[in-house]
């Protein structure tokens, strides 16, 4: 009974005094973690530290297709160097050729009806409208004779009225068919109507302009390269299908003769950033690859921040004001994309000592 009274307080006590030890030995100030590389150092005595993005000289140019169609060959890889218009990825063609066959079909057959109105008159067509002529003069004279005929006779009662009148329409009629076939001779005679030249020139001209659009349509569907550079990304693949407009690029191209490095200022910093101002970039992961970097350009407009470093510091809805510095391509062993550290000289801070 006495052990059963004295041995939960004991017990109570004993745990107390556990837990009092165990959390004064855990009170302990711990040594922070050494970092995976020491930081860069900056060679100015005052700076504006920036982190830079590695890009190509040209920026990043952004191929893709401006019609959707399916990709039936892709004729470049990722790393490969090529020249302007040179071939990157081709496009289904099949029903476009058709089109076109067709279309050259129109046009060889409005060229050969425009020829043959040049070509008028034929050499054959004259010979059988010309005897119509003759037919129509011998004709007329015929006419005319019967006519003198009777109207010779003295006595009036040898030929009646009726017949007079008649052989007179004779004339008439005989006269009006060799005008007509004179007329006729004439017009064959000048070639075709100036009018209906000018309307086949036109279908001549309408089928050529289809021919063309086709064929425009046609190299559209080969996507050729902008720009003299490299092949930073493919992601086309052959039997896919290629959207127009899409965001995922069919091949990124860019520039590397020259990297150039896109540095993030911080719009607090802005102020003391002056154009041409010496600054030097730092390999991230070593700070022993560093470079001198020459100015380029400042983007003159302050825009959101959309690059993170990864600082516990950072802030994501800071504006930054975006400078571009080069340095050559075999400096360092660098990739486009790649983040950099950089400090840029600040001599002539005001208001900062």
């Amino acid at each position: 009974m006495n052990f059963r009274t004295y041995a939960l307080p004991v017990v109570a006590v004993l745990g107390m005094v556990a837990a009092v030890y165990t959390v004064r030995t855990s009170d302990r100030d711990l040594a922070a973690a050494p970092p995976i590389a020491p930081p860069s150092p900056s060679p100015f005595q005052r700076q504006i530290a920036g982190a830079g993005i590695v890009e190509a000289r040209s920026e990043n140019v952004a191929v893709g297709t401006p019609v959707s169609g399916l990709i039936v060959g892709v004729a470049v890889s990722e790393g490969q160097k090529v020249q302007r218009g040179d071939l990157l990825v081709r496009l289904d063609t099949r029903s476009l050729d058709a089109e076109l066959s067709q279309r050259r079909a129109e046009l060889g057959s409005a060229e050969a009806e425009l020829a043959r109105l040049r070509a008028l008159p034929r050499a054959e067509d004259l010979p059988p409208v010309e005897a119509r002529v003759t037919t129509a003069r011998v004709a007329l004279e015929d006419a005319r004779a019967k006519l003198a005929l009777a109207e010779a006779i003295a006595d009036k009662r040898a030929i009646s009225a009726e017949e007079l009148v008649r052989r007179q329409y004779a004339v008439r009629g005989a006269e009006a068919e060799l005008a007509a076939t004179e007329s006729d001779l004439a017009k064959l005679r000048t070639g075709a109507w100036s009018a209906d030249i000018a309307v086949a020139e036109a279908r001549v001209a309408a089928a050529k302009a289809g021919c063309e659009r086709i064929a425009i349509e046609i190299d559209r569907l080969s996507v050729r390269a902008p720009i003299d550079g490299t092949c930073l990304q493919v992601n086309a693949r052959g039997g896919e299908f290629a959207v127009a407009g899409s965001t995922t690029p069919l091949v990124l191209l860019g520039d590397l003769s020259l990297l150039h490095v896109r540095i993030d200022i911080d719009e607090s910093d802005a102020w003391r950033f002056r154009p041409g101002s010496a600054a030097q970039g730092f390999v991230r992961g070593n700070s022993q690859l560093a470079t001198p970097l020459a100015f380029v350009r400042v983007d003159p407009y302050v825009m959101p921040k959309r690059s993170l470093t990864g600082d516990t510091l950072e802030r994501i809805d800071t504006r930054v004001l975006q400078v571009i510095y080069s340095f050559p391509a075999d400096a360092l062993p660098v990739y486009a994309g790649q983040q950099m550290d950089v400090f840029i000289d600040s001599p002539n801070d005001r208001g900062k000592q």
